[in-house]
């Protein structure tokens, strides 16, 4: 296979936590900017993700879509990076456990929120997160006194966390608090977070606010 990664993304959509991933791996990508509305329907790019959406990362001939599965798959691709637990190691559970629980229940919750849906007592049973305040209780708990979710190391399932955290906060869809504060901020600080940020940033004059969901 070739060793080729090439990313598509637009700097305002959830492909910044791709991007921050990418940095994190310190391998050379090549970025193609789609935007929104045309672009991001044409046949030429329904063809490599057929919803439409951004991010998607190719690497060869192999595509993968969705923020938590590029994350996942960069992060075993490139295992010198160390940004997960090996396959033996007993930390690979509770790895796998947070990445998805920030893309299932987190994700599902705070949108839910941003859409104006209550969700009512009867219904916590059917909905997969039951209710925005158990997650974010659940993944506070998990958090205090701690700077990684997982072990004593960062991984993606931080990166991932970190990123939904801080988008969480700063549009009001999670409530602020001393923890989820301190531990987005240290994240923030890392080198990789920084370089893709100031990417991400430099393109935003030249893409407009979408007008689609990414």
């Amino acid at each position: 296979m070739s060793d080729q990664l090439t990313f598509y993304t637009n700097p305002m959509s959830r492909g910044r936590i791709a991007r921050w991933m990418l940095e994190e791996t310190g391998q050379p990508y090549e970025t193609k900017v789609i935007d929104y509305g045309p672009d991001m329907k044409s046949a030429d790019y329904l063809a490599i993700n057929p919803m439409g959406k951004v991010p998607a990362l190719a690497h060869g001939d192999v595509v993968v879509t969705e923020c938590a599965a590029i994350c996942a798959y960069l992060a075993d691709a490139f295992p010198d990076a160390g940004l997960a637990p090996p396959p033996a190691d007993p930390l690979r559970g509770p790895y796998y456990r947070w990445l998805f629980f920030a893309a299932g229940p987190l994700e599902a919750a705070t949108t839910n929120k941003a859409f104006g849906f209550s969700i009512s007592d009867e219904q916590q049973g059917m909905a997969g997160y039951g209710d925005l305040a158990r997650v974010l209780a659940v993944l506070e708990a998990a958090l205090t006194d701690r700077d990684y979710i997982v072990g004593d190391r960062f991984s993606a399932a931080d990166l991932y966390i970190g990123s939904h955290l801080g988008w969480g906060m700063q549009f009001g869809t999670i409530e602020k608090s001393p923890t989820f504060e301190r531990y987005h901020k240290n994240l923030g600080a890392r080198d990789a977070a920084r370089r893709a940020n100031d990417i991400d940033n430099a393109l935003m004059p030249e893409h407009p606010h979408p007008s689609a969901n990414a």
